[in-house]
């Protein structure tokens, strides 16, 4: 199995837990190389239901090496928390999680100012998490953040917090009249969880590295999707981070020529959380009857996902930017009861049709979409467990959207549960 990189396709919620948790017990190292605890991966195992933030999913397999790149930011009571659910459930990290000592650190300043900013936008609100992921990229780019390497040494930790705090202060008091947070409080607190997490830390782009020198399998989980990437999604409706593939270099300190081969995993519809375009976004029913069966709530926030048709053009623009192999469609049995499908084609806007993803937000957010209507299949799905068992309908509708993207669909899901996943075949 060569070194894969599994990314999201639509805007996030795809079912990346799951593919990545399949793809897991076939590699050796699982890389978490973006984002932070504003994400989550949700993994079912018969009855047990586990939802990861910030630690790879792989963890739930035996013997597996887990690593947090540098590309995450890490929340370290969020961490150490997710650390403390696991062990109650049986699965231990000792000796199998490693995180980046360049990974920079989320603080309660970040968490604040995330909130106060979202507050302050009222009607032009991005729909963060609220979470600081934003605010501590932001102090990643401006050269201020602090680092994983520096929460571990004393001086430099209580100097670079000095500076951090002396601003946020400022920041909070004169422009959001806020209250300030204490250096004493933060220091202890936050050294705290440095000795905690001690064990964890190492140059992990040397530990990837030298794996891949001894030909171990590595899989790099991206969190979020292509279309809430900063770069190349909706912006400015996105993360902080780059949730294409190409942040699984950059965020694991990796080269790219060692990364074989890059999944895509979309949904058999479209979802997004927050605000933001969605040019495919169902009526209000048909809205509440698939986030109902398709319990699209968000894993972190637990926020209603809006839902709506499959929506070819964000997708294909998702393979191109990514470079995508391989499509995994999960959900597919959550259309089962409907009469007919639509798939978006193309958009039109003032008279004129895209075709192609377009980057000016005014065309997203008043395009409208141009459909191919399709008969549904009207059977239950979730207990077949081949390709050949699938309806004819609901092979037409998987083969007119391998079409359509030109990129072959290797793995289907029609459940939550691991079992619930099958290969299309040739």
């Amino acid at each position: 199995m060569p070194n894969i990189a599994i990314v999201g396709a639509q805007w996030g919620d795809e079912g990346k837990g799951k593919v990545i948790d399949i793809f897991a017990a076939k590699s050796d190292y699982i890389v978490r190389y973006q984002g932070g605890n504003n994400a989550g991966h949700t993994v079912v195992i018969g009855k047990d239901e586990f939802i990861l933030h910030l630690i790879p999913s792989g963890i739930l397999h035996k013997n597996k090496i887990c690593v947090i790149g540098n590309g995450v930011v890490i929340d370290p009571r969020a961490l150490l928390e997710e650390i403390k659910v696991l062990g109650s459930k049986g699965i231990y990290v000792k000796g199998r999680l490693f995180i980046s000592d360049s990974a920079h650190v989320i603080f309660p300043y970040h968490w604040k100012l995330d909130g106060l900013k979202e507050e302050a936008k009222k009607k032009k609100k991005i729909g963060t998490t609220k979470k600081g992921i934003g605010p501590c990229y932001a102090d990643k780019v401006a050269r201020s953040g602090i680092r994983i390497i520096d929460l571990l040494d004393k001086e430099t930790f209580r100097e670079k917090l000095k500076a951090n705090l002396e601003e946020k202060n400022n920041i909070l008091t004169k422009i959001y009249n806020a209250d300030v947070f204490s250096f004493d409080e933060l220091y202890k607190e936050y050294f705290g969880y440095a000795e905690n997490i001690r064990q964890y830390v190492c140059d992990t782009s040397i530990l990837l590295n030298d794996a891949i020198k001894c030909r171990k399998r590595i899989l790099f989980e991206g969190a979020q999707g292509a279309l809430l990437d900063v770069d190349h999604g909706t912006y400015p409706f996105v993360t902080s981070s780059n949730a294409t593939a190409g942040g699984a270099s950059t965020g694991t300190g990796v080269g790219p020529n060692k990364i074989d081969k890059v999944v895509g995993v979309v949904k058999a519809y479209t979802t997004r959380v927050g605000e933001g375009p969605f040019p495919t976004e169902f009526p209000d029913d048909l809205m509440e009857k698939i986030r109902k069966k398709g319990r699209e709530f968000g894993a972190t926030t637990g926020r209603p996902r809006r839902c709506g048709w499959f929506d070819k053009v964000i997708v294909e623009h998702s393979v191109r930017v990514n470079g995508i192999d391989e499509i995994v469609v999960t959900k597919l049995d959550v259309l089962d009861d409907l009469d007919s499908l639509k798939i978006c084609v193309a958009y039109r806007y003032n008279g004129k049709l895209y075709k192609n993803f377009p980057s000016d937000i005014k065309v997203l957010d008043n395009c409208q979409p141009v459909y191919e209507e399709f008969p549904g299949w009207k059977k239950d799905t979730t207990a077949i467990t081949s390709y050949a068992g699938l309806p004819k309908n609901a092979k037409n509708y998987l083969k007119v959207i391998q079409k359509l993207l030109n990129t072959k669909i290797v793995l289907i899901s029609v459940g939550s549960e691991r079992r619930q996943t099958f290969s299309k075949g040739a």
